[in-house]
């Protein structure tokens, strides 16, 4: 438990330093710089990350109605919590760049990879679970519960660590930059806790 604690405080000193910059971006200024336009990688990365972050919360709540061990209910509670905030800030930056938060092209454009995101059973990008593996959490409980929901966490966390590194690599705003690399680094340390989870409980993360 004294993991998650830790991976608690990295989380919070990320949305610490995010709203610290959401001023800067409040005023579409970022050194000087206009505000990002609608097919920018800047946009489509919060559009999309909005989008698989609120799969997360969602998932992160549904176990915690599933298990009584108070160690996943502490990991999915501290990314719910974290990943809900990120994504109000996302949304937040595209309203003050005036910019829709839904777009007609596929998830992931920005990325180059529009053709990659199949949506295939309601896993609209890389990570996201599909709506079946969806319901089969809802039916599970205690041990089984917490293995499936690492294991469906540690996937959508992959996916969100490629998503993120493409804004460091592509996105033009310094702030969203710095969110998408504290995004990685926070994500990364949450895998390794979640393989040790897994690990106590005689498991694994997928292939």
């Amino acid at each position: 438990m004294r993991h998650v604690g830790w991976i608690a405080g990295t989380a919070a000193a990320v949305l610490v330093a995010a709203g610290a910059i959401t001023y800067a971006v409040a005023d579409g200024d970022d050194s000087g710089m206009k505000a990002p336009t609608a097919d920018s990688a800047d946009a489509g990365f919060a559009r999309d990350m909005a989008v698989h972050h609120q799969q997360a919360v969602e998932m992160s709540y549904i176990v915690r109605d599933r298990t009584k061990d108070v160690e996943v209910r502490r990991l999915a509670y501290d990314i719910a919590q974290t990943q809900a905030n990120q994504r109000g800030m996302l949304l937040g930056w595209l309203d003050l760049w005036g910019l829709p938060k839904v777009s007609s092209d596929a998830p992931m454009t920005w990325m180059g990879m529009g053709d990659m995101a199949s949506g295939k059973d309601g896993a609209l990008m890389p990570g996201m679970a599909t709506n079946t593996e969806m319901k089969k959490l809802n039916t599970l409980s205690g041990k089984q519960a917490e293995i499936f929901y690492l294991q469906l966490m540690t996937d959508h966390h992959k996916g969100g660590i490629h998503m993120a590194e493409g804004c460091v690599a592509k996105c033009d705003v310094g702030v969203e930059k710095k969110l998408a690399q504290g995004m990685v680094d926070a994500q990364q340390s949450e895998i390794k806790l979640m393989a040790d989870m897994l690990k106590e409980r005689g498991a694994k993360a997928r292939d």
